[in-house]
Protein backbone atom coordinates (compact mmCIF):
# COMPACT_ATOMS: atom_id res chain seq x y z
CA UNK A 1 0.00 0.00 0.00
CA UNK A 2 0.92 3.23 -0.74
CA UNK A 3 1.62 5.56 2.11
CA UNK A 4 0.99 8.91 0.16
CA UNK A 5 -2.10 7.62 -1.49
CA UNK A 6 -4.00 6.79 1.79
CA UNK A 7 -4.63 10.37 3.99
CA UNK A 8 -5.45 8.33 7.22
CA UNK A 9 -2.09 6.40 7.21
CA UNK A 10 -0.31 9.67 6.28
CA UNK A 11 -2.35 11.49 9.72
CA UNK A 12 -1.47 8.25 11.71
CA UNK A 13 2.38 8.63 10.57
CA UNK A 14 2.72 12.38 11.26
CA UNK A 15 1.86 12.54 14.65
CA UNK A 16 5.15 11.42 15.49
CA UNK A 17 4.01 8.20 17.94
CA UNK A 18 6.05 4.90 18.58
CA UNK A 19 5.64 2.09 20.89
CA UNK A 20 9.24 0.96 22.74
CA UNK A 21 10.05 -2.69 23.66
CA UNK A 22 13.10 -3.50 25.49
CA UNK A 23 14.34 -0.12 27.25
CA UNK A 24 18.00 -2.10 28.14
CA UNK A 25 21.69 -0.64 27.75
CA UNK A 26 20.71 0.15 24.07
CA UNK A 27 17.17 0.18 23.86
CA UNK A 28 16.93 2.47 26.59
CA UNK A 29 18.75 5.69 24.91
CA UNK A 30 17.58 5.12 21.80
CA UNK A 31 14.28 5.65 22.86
CA UNK A 32 14.86 8.85 24.82
CA UNK A 33 16.54 10.10 21.54
CA UNK A 34 13.19 9.35 20.04
CA UNK A 35 11.88 11.64 23.06
CA UNK A 36 14.27 14.67 22.36
CA UNK A 37 13.04 14.62 18.55
CA UNK A 38 9.83 15.34 19.51
CA UNK A 39 7.70 11.72 19.12
CA UNK A 40 5.74 10.50 21.53
CA UNK A 41 7.08 7.04 22.70
CA UNK A 42 5.09 4.75 24.72
CA UNK A 43 7.76 2.07 26.36
CA UNK A 44 7.40 -1.44 28.28
CA UNK A 45 10.05 -3.60 29.46
CA UNK A 46 10.48 -6.65 31.15
CA UNK A 47 12.52 -4.66 34.55
CA UNK A 48 10.56 -2.20 36.34
CA UNK A 49 13.81 -0.14 36.88
CA UNK A 50 14.10 1.02 33.34
CA UNK A 51 10.92 1.53 33.00
CA UNK A 52 11.31 3.98 35.75
CA UNK A 53 13.93 5.76 34.06
CA UNK A 54 12.02 5.82 30.77
CA UNK A 55 8.80 7.67 32.41
CA UNK A 56 11.45 10.08 34.39
CA UNK A 57 12.52 11.18 31.23
CA UNK A 58 9.20 11.93 29.60
CA UNK A 59 7.99 8.46 28.09
CA UNK A 60 4.96 6.65 28.88
CA UNK A 61 4.68 3.60 30.30
CA UNK A 62 2.79 0.42 28.73
CA UNK A 63 0.60 -1.91 30.71
CA UNK A 64 2.27 -5.11 28.43
CA UNK A 65 2.91 -5.53 24.89
CA UNK A 66 -0.24 -5.91 23.87
CA UNK A 67 -0.83 -2.31 24.95
CA UNK A 68 1.03 -0.91 21.86
CA UNK A 69 -1.36 -2.66 19.68
CA UNK A 70 -2.75 1.01 18.51
CA UNK A 71 1.10 2.51 17.95
CA UNK A 72 1.52 3.46 13.84
CA UNK A 73 5.46 2.10 15.17
CA UNK A 74 6.32 -0.75 16.98
CA UNK A 75 9.92 -1.19 18.04
CA UNK A 76 11.67 -4.02 19.38
CA UNK A 77 15.10 -4.28 20.82
CA UNK A 78 15.42 -7.45 22.39
CA UNK A 79 18.66 -9.90 22.46
CA UNK A 80 16.48 -12.42 19.90
CA UNK A 81 14.07 -13.20 17.71
CA UNK A 82 12.83 -15.79 20.17
CA UNK A 83 12.39 -12.88 22.76
CA UNK A 84 10.50 -10.77 20.41
CA UNK A 85 7.95 -13.19 19.42
CA UNK A 86 7.52 -14.29 23.13
CA UNK A 87 6.28 -10.78 24.08
CA UNK A 88 4.86 -9.60 20.71
CA UNK A 89 2.64 -13.23 21.63
CA UNK A 90 -0.54 -11.34 23.17
CA UNK A 91 0.29 -8.28 20.82
CA UNK A 92 -0.41 -10.78 17.87
CA UNK A 93 -3.36 -12.56 19.52
CA UNK A 94 -5.03 -9.18 19.41
CA UNK A 95 -4.66 -8.28 15.79
CA UNK A 96 -6.08 -12.00 15.10
CA UNK A 97 -8.99 -10.72 16.52
CA UNK A 98 -9.26 -6.93 15.46
CA UNK A 99 -6.11 -6.44 12.79
CA UNK A 100 -4.27 -3.14 13.48
CA UNK A 101 -4.60 -0.29 11.63
CA UNK A 102 -3.55 -0.09 7.78
CA UNK A 103 0.22 0.62 7.48
CA UNK A 104 1.66 -0.70 10.70
CA UNK A 105 5.06 -0.93 10.89
CA UNK A 106 6.44 -3.49 13.28
CA UNK A 107 10.21 -2.58 13.31
CA UNK A 108 13.09 -5.42 14.56
CA UNK A 109 16.06 -3.52 15.57
CA UNK A 110 17.74 -6.08 17.40
CA UNK A 111 20.11 -8.41 15.66
CA UNK A 112 18.22 -11.61 14.02
CA UNK A 113 18.55 -14.35 12.03
CA UNK A 114 18.03 -12.67 8.07
CA UNK A 115 15.82 -16.18 7.71
CA UNK A 116 14.02 -15.88 10.34
CA UNK A 117 13.23 -12.21 10.53
CA UNK A 118 11.71 -12.92 7.04
CA UNK A 119 9.17 -16.07 8.60
CA UNK A 120 8.49 -13.31 11.30
CA UNK A 121 7.59 -10.90 8.86
CA UNK A 122 4.94 -13.59 6.54
CA UNK A 123 3.29 -14.21 10.63
CA UNK A 124 2.62 -11.06 11.46
CA UNK A 125 1.71 -10.06 7.63
CA UNK A 126 -0.79 -13.19 7.96
CA UNK A 127 -1.85 -12.42 11.65
CA UNK A 128 -2.84 -8.70 10.88
CA UNK A 129 -4.20 -9.47 7.44
CA UNK A 130 -1.47 -7.71 5.56
CA UNK A 131 -2.55 -4.63 7.47
CA UNK A 132 1.33 -4.78 9.31
CA UNK A 133 4.23 -5.10 7.97
CA UNK A 134 7.96 -6.39 9.66
CA UNK A 135 11.10 -4.09 9.18
CA UNK A 136 14.37 -5.14 10.23
CA UNK A 137 16.95 -2.26 11.21
CA UNK A 138 19.62 -3.33 13.48
CA UNK A 139 21.30 -0.83 14.74
CA UNK A 140 25.78 -0.22 15.15
CA UNK A 141 27.45 1.93 17.21
CA UNK A 142 27.20 0.41 21.16
CA UNK A 143 25.69 2.23 23.80
CA UNK A 144 28.21 5.66 22.90
CA UNK A 145 26.42 5.50 19.49
CA UNK A 146 22.94 4.76 21.30
CA UNK A 147 23.84 7.80 23.50
CA UNK A 148 24.71 10.76 20.78
CA UNK A 149 22.13 9.43 18.22
CA UNK A 150 25.04 8.46 15.65
CA UNK A 151 24.09 4.62 15.42
CA UNK A 152 24.38 3.10 11.90
CA UNK A 153 20.89 1.80 11.10
CA UNK A 154 21.05 -0.91 8.47
CA UNK A 155 17.43 -1.55 6.99
CA UNK A 156 15.67 -4.40 5.13
CA UNK A 157 12.23 -2.49 3.95
CA UNK A 158 10.68 -1.77 0.73
CA UNK A 159 11.32 1.51 -0.22
CA UNK A 160 7.91 2.91 0.68
CA UNK A 161 8.03 1.28 4.03
CA UNK A 162 11.53 3.05 4.60
CA UNK A 163 10.92 6.43 3.03
CA UNK A 164 7.86 6.87 5.96
CA UNK A 165 10.04 5.42 8.44
CA UNK A 166 13.04 7.48 7.75
CA UNK A 167 12.32 10.25 10.17
CA UNK A 168 12.06 7.51 12.87
CA UNK A 169 15.10 6.17 12.16
CA UNK A 170 17.38 10.01 11.45
CA UNK A 171 16.10 10.87 15.14
CA UNK A 172 18.03 7.75 16.40
CA UNK A 173 21.10 6.97 13.89
CA UNK A 174 23.89 8.98 11.87
CA UNK A 175 24.24 6.60 8.94
CA UNK A 176 20.63 5.30 7.60
CA UNK A 177 20.90 3.01 4.87
CA UNK A 178 18.05 0.69 3.11
CA UNK A 179 19.78 -2.58 2.15
CA UNK A 180 16.93 -4.61 0.09
CA UNK A 181 13.88 -6.08 1.15
CA UNK A 182 12.88 -7.60 4.77
CA UNK A 183 16.20 -9.85 5.88
CA UNK A 184 18.99 -7.21 3.99
CA UNK A 185 19.33 -5.10 7.12
CA UNK A 186 19.97 -8.19 9.33
CA UNK A 187 22.47 -9.82 6.91
CA UNK A 188 24.24 -6.45 7.05
CA UNK A 189 24.91 -6.64 10.66
CA UNK A 190 25.61 -10.20 9.98
CA UNK A 191 28.76 -8.94 8.13
CA UNK A 192 29.17 -6.10 10.29
CA UNK A 193 29.80 -8.44 13.53
CA UNK A 194 32.06 -10.57 11.38
CA UNK A 195 34.02 -7.61 11.08
CA UNK A 196 33.38 -6.30 14.44
CA UNK A 197 34.13 -10.11 16.39
CA UNK A 198 37.22 -11.48 14.14
CA UNK A 199 38.75 -7.77 14.47
CA UNK A 200 38.33 -7.55 18.12
CA UNK A 201 40.06 -11.43 18.58
CA UNK A 202 43.03 -10.51 16.12
CA UNK A 203 43.20 -7.41 18.25
CA UNK A 204 43.21 -9.38 21.85
CA UNK A 205 45.56 -12.20 20.27
CA UNK A 206 47.94 -8.63 19.29
CA UNK A 207 48.07 -7.55 22.69
CA UNK A 208 48.52 -11.01 24.35
CA UNK A 209 51.26 -11.55 21.78
CA UNK A 210 52.97 -8.41 22.61
CA UNK A 211 52.49 -8.51 26.32
CA UNK A 212 53.79 -11.91 26.89
CA UNK A 213 56.62 -10.42 24.78
CA UNK A 214 57.45 -7.48 27.29
CA UNK A 215 55.77 -5.13 25.15
CA UNK A 216 53.40 -2.23 26.09
CA UNK A 217 50.00 -3.00 24.22
CA UNK A 218 49.27 0.95 24.66
CA UNK A 219 52.20 1.76 22.73
CA UNK A 220 51.62 -0.67 20.47
CA UNK A 221 47.59 0.19 19.58
CA UNK A 222 48.55 3.68 19.04
CA UNK A 223 51.53 2.86 16.57
CA UNK A 224 49.01 0.77 14.51
CA UNK A 225 46.55 3.21 14.76
CA UNK A 226 48.93 5.61 12.40
CA UNK A 227 49.34 2.78 10.32
CA UNK A 228 46.64 0.60 7.86
CA UNK A 229 45.88 -1.75 10.80
CA UNK A 230 44.12 2.11 12.33
CA UNK A 231 40.22 1.00 12.45
CA UNK A 232 37.18 2.16 14.54
CA UNK A 233 37.14 -0.79 15.80
CA UNK A 234 40.92 -0.13 17.57
CA UNK A 235 40.03 3.27 18.35
CA UNK A 236 37.11 2.23 20.38
CA UNK A 237 37.59 -1.71 21.98
CA UNK A 238 41.73 -1.00 22.24
CA UNK A 239 41.32 1.20 24.98
CA UNK A 240 39.47 -1.65 26.64
CA UNK A 241 41.70 -4.27 25.60
CA UNK A 242 44.71 -2.72 26.78
CA UNK A 243 43.76 -1.78 30.09
CA UNK A 244 41.74 -5.02 30.73
CA UNK A 245 38.68 -3.65 30.85
CA UNK A 246 36.03 -5.55 30.57
CA UNK A 247 32.55 -4.46 32.23
CA UNK A 248 30.25 -4.70 29.78
CA UNK A 249 28.75 -2.11 27.09
CA UNK A 250 27.07 -5.00 25.51
CA UNK A 251 27.20 -8.58 26.78
CA UNK A 252 30.36 -10.35 24.57
CA UNK A 253 28.28 -13.77 24.39
CA UNK A 254 25.71 -12.08 21.84
CA UNK A 255 28.99 -12.03 19.13
CA UNK A 256 28.58 -15.89 19.18
CA UNK A 257 24.83 -15.48 18.25
CA UNK A 258 26.27 -13.36 15.52
CA UNK A 259 28.29 -15.04 13.80
CA UNK A 260 26.33 -17.84 13.57
CA UNK A 261 23.75 -15.84 11.74
CA UNK A 262 26.82 -15.54 9.12
CA UNK A 263 27.53 -18.98 8.87
CA UNK A 264 23.66 -19.51 8.58
CA UNK A 265 23.81 -16.84 5.67
CA UNK A 266 26.49 -17.83 4.20
CA UNK A 267 25.49 -21.82 3.70
CA UNK A 268 22.33 -20.71 2.35
CA UNK A 269 24.26 -19.22 -0.94
CA UNK A 270 27.24 -21.73 -0.65
CA UNK A 271 29.85 -18.41 0.56
CA UNK A 272 32.98 -19.54 2.27
CA UNK A 273 33.02 -17.92 5.46
CA UNK A 274 36.49 -19.39 6.69
CA UNK A 275 36.90 -16.30 9.51
CA UNK A 276 33.59 -16.21 11.48
CA UNK A 277 33.99 -19.87 11.39
CA UNK A 278 37.09 -19.38 13.54
CA UNK A 279 35.16 -16.52 15.40
CA UNK A 280 32.13 -18.71 15.91
CA UNK A 281 34.58 -21.30 17.73
CA UNK A 282 36.45 -18.67 19.52
CA UNK A 283 33.72 -16.83 20.96
CA UNK A 284 31.93 -20.42 22.39
CA UNK A 285 34.77 -20.80 24.24
CA UNK A 286 34.44 -17.77 25.59
CA UNK A 287 30.77 -18.73 27.03
CA UNK A 288 32.29 -21.79 27.69
CA UNK A 289 34.66 -20.06 29.82
CA UNK A 290 32.09 -18.45 32.03
CA UNK A 291 32.92 -14.88 30.12
CA UNK A 292 30.04 -14.13 28.20
CA UNK A 293 28.18 -11.63 29.98
CA UNK A 294 31.58 -9.47 30.49
CA UNK A 295 31.87 -6.48 27.69
CA UNK A 296 33.40 -7.83 24.11
CA UNK A 297 36.98 -6.80 25.16
CA UNK A 298 37.03 -10.05 27.33
CA UNK A 299 37.95 -12.28 24.15
CA UNK A 300 41.00 -11.11 25.35
CA UNK A 301 40.75 -13.15 28.77
CA UNK A 302 39.75 -15.76 26.77
CA UNK A 303 43.02 -15.85 24.19
CA UNK A 304 44.71 -15.40 27.94
CA UNK A 305 42.98 -18.63 29.65
CA UNK A 306 44.14 -20.08 25.66
CA UNK A 307 47.78 -19.51 26.73
CA UNK A 308 47.73 -20.51 29.97
CA UNK A 309 46.32 -24.12 28.94
CA UNK A 310 49.05 -24.17 26.54
CA UNK A 311 51.32 -23.72 28.80
CA UNK A 312 50.19 -26.14 31.66
CA UNK A 313 49.76 -28.45 28.53
CA UNK A 314 53.91 -28.15 27.65
CA UNK A 315 55.13 -27.69 31.52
Amino acid sequence: MDAQANPDLSENLNERRAGFVGLGLMGGRMAVNLLKAGWTVTGWNRSTAALDDFAARGGIRAADVAALRDQPVIIFMLPDLSYIEDAARELLAGWAAEPPTPGTAVVVMSSVSPAAVKDFGARVAAVSRGNAVVVDAPVSGGTTGAEEGTLAIMAGAEERDFQRLLPLFNAMGGTVRRLGPLGSGSLAKACNQLIVGTTTAALAEAAELAERSGMDVAALYEVLGGGLAGSRVLDVVGPRLAAKDYEPTGPAKFMHKDLSFVLESAAAVDAAVPMASAGVELYAELKRQGLGDLDLAAVRQTIANLCDHQTAQTN
